[in-house]
């Protein structure tokens, strides 16, 4: 029987061991490889054949909610289950609309649960973390993982590129010089995302990548962009 090869990306060093050793206590899963951000979990799944990987949403590079997305489009088979300390329902439906197939937070992956989710998920179901069964329904779920959670156009991958820098505080200079484009071009970009978005100010755009998984909660306050 073959084993169920799992992904581990976490920038987390000492948690990524921890759920590898309980894993290698099940011999129907193995963990074929770890990534400590998104951009190093993508190139390894272009190597590295898998079935399913367990994401942090706060890593540093590529974010987990991103980096979702980008295995969605490039690895539709592989199962994602997003592995966090986040328990906001803005988190849980922007990783649902990012087509993850489960939620699973970190304070409940020492025992049982983590091997309940990576069945449920397995077998095809879609798992919610037990002590955040309150926060969605299943209807929302189903809602949420169609990508009907926001009436925004999507953004361009220049766009996001922009927006992350927007919200990170650089001036539009520095993001001209950091993309090598040139500052119309720029302000031409954060037209775009503010007619996008139906949004015109900063604290509104940081929120808006923050919940998108752009750029990290840690560090943000609402009083820096009021």
């Amino acid at each position: 029987m073959n084993s169920y090869r799992l992904v581990l990306a976490d920038d987390h060093i000492i948690l990524r061991d921890g759920i590898k050793h309980m894993i290698h206590e099940k011999p129907d899963l193995e963990v074929v490889g770890e990534a400590p951000n998104g951009l190093e979990l993508l190139r390894l799944l272009n190597r590295q054949e898998a079935d399913m990987v367990l994401l942090d949403i706060s890593m540093p590079g590529m974010r987990g909610l991103e980096a979702a997305r980008k295995i969605r489009s490039s690895h539709p088979e592989i199962k994602i289950i997003i592995l966090t300390m986040h328990k906001k329902r803005s988190y849980i439906r922007n990783a649902l609309a990012a087509g993850v197939d489960g939620y699973l937070l970190k304070e409940a992956a020492t025992g049982d649960e983590l091997f309940e989710a990576i069945l449920c998920v397995r077998k095809g179901g879609r798992y919610i973390s037990k002590s955040l069964s309150g926060e969605l329904t299943s209807e929302m779920i189903t809602f949420y993982q169609g990508g009907k959670e926001t009436h925004k156009e999507v953004l361009t991958t220049r766009e996001k590129e922009v927006l992350k820098l927007v919200a990170e505080g650089k001036e539009s200079k520095e993001i001209a010089d950091l993309l090598f484009i040139s500052v119309y071009t720029v302000n031409n970009h954060r037209a775009n995302i503010i007619r996008k978005l139906k949004m015109k100010k900063t604290a509104e755009l940081v929120k808006y990548a923050i919940q998108e998984g752009y750029i990290s909660e840690e560090g943000y306050s609402s009083d820096d962009y009021s």
